[in-house]
């Protein structure tokens, strides 16, 4: 029932964000205006580019909705750990992580975080505080910042997994939905607010049109599914 909800609080969210920017595909009758938008489309050789990194006889594609403690990358890094305990190396295994729906924040810098305060709006606290995120938790942490229970201290970070070949990839739609949202209740430019989330994106993170595109593609490139939270 939770998920349910979350579900249709976003469509509700991405018809009131679409309705925002003009954006006829979405926004309901009596609002579908002529935009002349481009920030729908992205490059294609750059999405391209970034799917061929997908390679090695193991592969899955982890689907991040929501922040949810430590999973989203948790379980990455398990996939990874796990595969080398039965003899595979890490370019023997691909993992992909689809950063989509409330999951968006995690693809941005701390410098958002803490301007438009992400810890609130998306419900993702602070690991160390168990108070709204002022900063992106996983985002170069520091030694010691993640542990878990009979394993010990944990390489969980973007950064750290990104090292081991894991890709991240974030969704366009919701960036598009969310900074719409954002600039109504900031009274701020919505352009100019997505412009500067899309600016804002963390290294090696890959903005694709949306994180179901992404789950699709990664599917047709033989990676098995798992939802992450």
């Amino acid at each position: 029932m939770k998920h349910s909800t979350n579900r249709r609080d976003f469509l509700g969210k991405m018809i009131t964000g679409a309705a925002i920017l003009g954006m006829p595909s979405f926004a309901p009758m009596g609002v579908q205006e002529a935009s002349g938008q481009e920030g729908m489309r992205l490059s294609t050789d750059s999405v391209e580019n970034w799917l061929n990194k997908i390679k090695g006889k193991h592969r899955i594609v982890l689907d991040v909705t929501r922040p949810h403690e430590i999973f989203p990358f948790a379980w990455a890094k398990v996939f990874l750990l796990t595969n080398q305990a039965t003899g595979a190396t890490e370019k023997d295994c691909c993992a992909v992580v689809v950063l989509r729906h409330d999951a968006i924040p995690y693809a941005m810098k701390n410098e958002l975080w803490e301007k438009y305060k992400f810890g609130e709006m998306f419900k993702a606290d602070d690991p160390k505080t168990m108070t709204p995120a002022t900063r992106n938790p996983f985002w170069e942490p520091k030694p010691g910042d993640f542990s878990v229970p009979g394993i010990g201290n944990v390489e969980i970070g973007i950064n750290e997994l990104q090292a081991s070949g894991v890709l991240f990839c974030v969704c366009n739609m919701a960036i598009t939905v969310y900074s719409a949202i954002m600039a109504q209740k900031m009274s701020l430019d919505p352009q100019m607010v997505k412009k500067e989330w899309i600016d804002g994106l963390l290294p090696g993170v890959q903005l694709v049109p949306s994180g179901m595109w992404a789950i699709g593609r990664a599917q047709e490139r033989n990676c098995g599914y798992c939802f992450a939270g």
